[in-house]
C-alpha cells in the first residue's frame, strides 16, 4: 500500500475529512469504515467511533457525521472492502494529512487536488 502526505491547512482552508471522503469518488462509495480518534474533539466523535464497532459504518453515514465544518486532531479512518484494507486516511495533530491507498489512481488524484503532496515511501499494510 502506498501513500502520500499533505498539509491539512492550505491557507485559510483546512482539508476536512468529509473533503478527503468526496474527493476519493466511486473508489470511496462502497467502502465500510471504522474511525479511530486519539482525541474526541466533538460529539460527534463519539457517535463515529460507536458506528465502527463490528462492521463499521458505510460512507455516506460517514460522510454524514463529519459535515459541516469538522477539524480532527490525530484520527484515523480505514476503509475496508470485504475485511481489507483499501484506504486509510490519518490526520495528524489538525496539520497532515497522510493517505494510503491500494489504488494508485487514488493518490495521483489526491496529488492533483493537493499539490504540496508528496510521498510516503514504502508503507507498511494496515492491519
Amino acid at each position: 500500500m502506498k501513500g502520500i502526505t499533505f498539509p491539512a491547512w492550505h491557507g485559510k482552508h483546512y482539508v476536512t475529512l468529509a473533503e478527503l471522503l468526496v474527493r476519493l469518488g466511486s473508489f470511496g462509495l462502497g467502502l465500510r469504515w471504522r474511525v479511530e480518534f486519539d482525541e474526541i474533539v466533538d460529539p460527534r466523535c463519539v457517535e463515529m467511533e460507536r458506528k465502527s464497532a463490528d462492521g463499521g459504518m458505510d460512507t455516506l453515514t460517514l460522510l454524514s457525521l463529519t459535515t459541516p465544518f469538522l477539524q480532527l486532531i490525530d484520527a484515523e479512518a480505514r476503509g475496508f472492502a470485504a475485511d481489507k484494507v483499501m484506504v486509510v486516511l490519518t490526520e495528524v495533530d489538525s496539520s497532515l494529512w497522510d493517505v494510503r491507498a491500494v489504488d494508485e489512481r487514488v493518490l495521483d488524484e489526491l496529488r492533483r487536488q493537493y499539490p504540496g503532496a508528496t510521498d510516503l515511501g514504502a508503507a507498511a499494510s494496515p492491519q
